[in-house]
């Protein structure tokens, strides 16, 4: 009797295999275990449950496909008492089943040997015929071929089962040895369920994959709409700029100017989250930079001189982050200094559990007995600075000298 499949039955002899995976057994397997033998039977069957509920764990915990197939590997290795195991993935294209995981064999099989995936051979004929194939008997094999690296590896019994998951037929989980003896139903039974942990495992993966294709097209969409969204900004900026230029009363045309310097500032904030997309944070020290960058080419009087820690901050903030810079500066350029300009210093730091905006300007100065409550009722300016500091949960502190320097912790 060359082969045998399913209709096996345990017939109470010792299974003894010169084995050299081995692994813990912990808890109540091992208790039970060292109750009744680690030689006996029902030590060896014991054994084989530890091994599948500790791969079941750990194959809930595995996110590489290439780990999960190893530890697979390595269970299948352990429960059977064997030195060889092998996973066979079936590939359509090529139509045979490539070696993707094992244990003892030699350098160079893992990823490059393939075997037939045609009827002729067991691991073929389990893959097609969703049947498990045992032999023990290879020598003497009739209805199969011996592939030649099982026989330069010496072995003489293999046992085969198919792994299935959601997409239909996966592969094949084998067992090999290189001793005498005999696989049983009950090894049947342990590798099968081995394999089914396999595919479920796999289906997991699968949809984690799935999900993280969607995950990532999502953030592609909402990258490409904040970039068109700060591109339509900018061309709004351009187009107040341009009327600003031909307008026919200095109002106006500051009026248009401001609007121009706050949309252009929530168009550098857009291409920041764009750039940025997916992160709980921004980064305002680049915020920062390139809002001063900006500001600079706009004010073209103005010397901005613009520094900052390395500060981040929640996505909601940096609009209102952006527009309160902007309307800082723009302050000073209307009130601290006359048509040839002068120097605006911004910076940003720490100040202990705090966050401090500092825009200070060393011009003029303001009017004496300035309030800005007061001042901000007639204000648009004004009323804007107050309004986003306290969106950033901010105070302001307006510092008389040399100048003026507005300070907002938030």
């Amino acid at each position: 009797m060359p082969r045998k499949k399913v209709e096996l039955e345990t017939n109470g002899a010792e299974l003894i295999e010169n084995a050299d995976v081995k692994g813990p057994r912990q808890g109540s397997f091992a208790q039970a275990v060292d109750a009744v033998g680690t030689g006996s039977m029902l030590g060896y069957r014991l054994e084989q449950q530890a091994a599948l509920s500790n791969f079941g764990m750990e194959a809930l915990k595995s996110s590489s496909v290439a780990d999960l197939l190893d530890e697979a590997a390595k269970t299948a290795a352990l429960g059977m008492r064997a030195s060889l195991s092998k996973i066979l993935e079936y590939r359509k294209i090529e139509n045979d089943l490539l070696i993707r995981a094992g244990v003892g064999w030699r350098a160079g099989v893992i990823g490059e040997v393939t075997f037939g995936a045609d009827m002729e051979s067991p691991a073929g004929y389990a893959f097609h015929t969703g049947s498990p194939v045992i032999s023990n008997h290879l020598e003497g094999e009739e209805q199969f071929r011996t592939p030649l690296l099982m026989i330069e590896h010496g072995v003489k019994r293999a046992i085969n089962v198919l792994i299935t998951y959601g997409g239909g037929r996966w592969g094949v989980l084998e067992v090999d040895s290189s001793s005498a003896g005999e696989f049983e139903a009950a090894d049947l039974a342990f590798l099968q369920g081995l394999a089914n942990f396999v595919g479920v495992a796999l289906d997991r993966q699968v949809a984690e994959d799935r999900l993280s294709q969607a995950l990532d097209y999502q953030k592609l969409l909402v990258q490409e709409a904040s970039h068109r969204v700060k591109n339509s900004l900018a061309i709004l900026s351009s187009l107040l700029t341009m009327k600003a230029k031909s307008s026919k009363t200095p109002k106006e045309a500051d009026a248009l100017s401001d609007a121009s310097d706050r949309v252009i500032a929530v168009a550098r904030t857009h291409d920041r989250l764009w750039r940025e997309a997916g992160g709980d944070t921004i980064d305002l020290r680049a915020l920062l930079a390139e809002l001063c960058e900006t500001l600079s080419e706009q004010l073209e009087h103005l010397d901005i001189r613009c520094s900052s820690e390395e500060i981040e901050a929640a996505p909601d903030h940096a609009v209102s982050f952006a527009l309160l810079v902007t309307e800082l500066v723009t302050n000073a350029a209307k009130h601290a200094y006359d048509a040839n300009g002068g120097i605006v210093h911004v910076a940003l730091t720490h100040d202990g559990a705090l966050r401090q905006l500092q825009v200070s300007d060393e011009g003029i100065g303001l009017v004496p007995g300035f309030n800005i409550e007061t001042v901000s009722e007639g204000s648009l300016g004004m009323s804007l600075i107050q309004a986003l500091a306290q969106s950033l949960g901010g105070t302001i502190e307006i510092v008389h000298g040399r100048g003026t320097t507005f300070k907002v912790r938030f």
